[in-house]
């Protein structure tokens, strides 16, 4: 469940939100009210994944402090500055305890009161524990137990939040049926916006990865508007295309898995005609710390 942690004083000043049914669950839709000012416009995001923020702030893996990390990531998005905040998926240690929840929005706090947040669930959160500490900013008279995506109107994009948990603890995802049919109506009706698309698992054919894929880029692919998939899971970076889509990994905050890959994460600038991206590397490999890659809309 894609959820919004903000400011509760500016919550109004940032945003403004309405849902939508979506078959088994909800859609939210927002409209960013940025309060930096006419000098800079809705267009400067940071992208963070796979945070893994455990109860305990000395928890550890592989040497990394998970709890240190995302306070070092923090700081660098506080000081870029951005408008709002992805985190995609895995924002919890392991099963989505509700202390790791409290300890992660606990972390938080410096960041809200600058801009709001976006979290994404991945395999390793827990909807019910989520709900719990971030609760939805939607109406919650509404209730339902299934997925949920989060539309973000910015001014040069739209940003579509999909929801990839299946089961927690355990590695595939799964879009699903019902997420997988609104997403085909969506597209097919959502006019020439550039679309961007978050979601947590990589797009392979293996066990642990998202197990509809294929039809997530199938659906992708043939809608022009969708110009890139932004993705986490593997806790891996790069950059690459297929075909005309353009498909982005984003580097982990809490651990790398290799000790080639960075531990970080990214910002990414929107203009009318593309976006430029910056990796920010804060601890792991941090030989591409300040790596720009450029893409235009084609």
């Amino acid at each position: 469940m894609p959820g919004w942690f903000a400011s509760t004083i500016d919550r109004k000043t940032f945003f403004r939100a309405s849902t939508v049914m979506l078959a088994g669950g909800l859609v939210q839709v927002i409209a960013p009210r940025f309060a930096h000012g006419a000098s800079i416009a809705n267009n400067r995001f940071a992208l963070l994944s796979d945070t893994h923020i455990a109860a305990d702030p000395k928890d550890q893996y592989r040497g990394f402090l998970p709890t240190t990390n995302l306070k070092a990531a923090i700081q660098d998005v506080r000081d870029y500055p951005c408008d709002m905040a992805f985190i995609n998926g895995d924002a919890a240690r392991l099963e989505g305890k509700s202390a790791d929840y409290q300890h992660l929005k606990t972390l938080l706090r410096p960041l809200v009161e600058h801009c709001p947040i976006s979290i994404g669930l991945g395999n390793h959160d827990n909807r019910d524990n989520f709900r719990k500490t971030f609760e939805p900013t939607y109406d919650d008279s509404v209730k339902s137990s299934g997925r949920h995506v989060m539309l973000v109107e910015s001014d040069h994009a739209r940003w579509l939040v999909l929801d990839s948990l299946m089961y927690v603890d355990k590695a595939a995802g799964l879009l699903g049926k019902s997420q997988r049919t609104w997403l085909k109506n969506f597209l097919a009706s959502s006019g020439s916006k550039p679309i961007l698309i978050l979601v947590h698992h990589t797009l392979g054919d293996n066990d642990g990865d998202l197990l509809d894929a294929g039809e997530l880029l199938r659906m992708a692919k043939a809608s022009p508007q969708v110009k890139a998939i932004f993705y986490g899971h593997s806790h891996q970076y790069h950059v690459k295309k297929d075909g005309e889509l353009n498909l982005i990994n984003l580097p982990a905050v809490g651990y790398n898995f290799a000790d080639a890959e960075p531990v970080g994460w990214m910002e990414c600038t929107l203009s009318n005609n593309g976006l430029k991206l910056k990796l920010h590397a804060i601890a792991g490999n941090q030989s591409k710390n300040g790596e720009e890659s450029t893409i235009a809309w084609s």
